[in-house]
């Protein structure tokens, strides 16, 4: 198996379309209400995940060849030198580390190449999954930000974990990242 970081093209919307349409969860986190066609996929991901990478870098883990998850940091605020990570991985990819292994090597690519100092992350607070990622890639657990997510009319409390460029690196293979 042979696993990059990579930005995405519009060749990856029929891959981004599978990965939300196989998971309600995923579809949520879109707003259920998002692309619905191949065409409509290819446009979201030239307006959501190709934009300047001074304030937002979205990359897909590309699993031999395959778009198979995003990670990102978006919110890159240079003032204070921070950016918000965000990362999913399609269902049929979890469960062997991709997600923390792309978060980890992210993070050492905005603390070298962007010169952000700190990154934030949040999750649902009922998805112990997510929890187990940021874990993994370095991030300690600061708090829980009570209704901060809303996907549809739901609301989720979120807790938030932070990682700083002078906190240890993770105990994790990073991924080769291709520009």
């Amino acid at each position: 198996m042979i696993v990059t970081l990579r930005p995405w093209t519009i060749d990856d919307a029929p891959a981004l379309m599978a990965a939300r349409h196989g998971d309600p969860e995923l579809d949520k986190q879109f707003g259920g209400s998002g692309p619905v066609t191949r065409s409509e996929h290819a446009a979201f991901i030239v307006a959501e995940m190709c934009v300047d990478p001074t304030s937002q870098v979205s990359l897909a883990i590309d699993v031999d060849g395959r778009a198979l998850g995003n990670v990102g940091v978006g919110a890159i605020e240079m003032r204070h030198n921070t950016g918000w990570m965000h990362y999913w991985v399609a269902a049929e990819a979890r469960g062997a580390g991709l997600a923390a292994r792309a978060c980890a090597s992210i993070a050492r690519h905005a603390f070298d190449t962007l010169g952000v100092h700190r990154l934030e992350l949040g999750h649902r607070v009922n998805n112990p999954a997510s929890c187990r990622v940021a874990h993994r890639a370095g991030f300690a657990a600061e708090g829980i930000e009570r209704h901060k997510l809303r996907y549809g009319t739901e609301r989720f409390d979120v807790e938030t974990h932070a990682r700083l460029a002078t906190d240890p690196d993770p105990d994790v293979e990073l991924l080769p990242i291709r520009f």
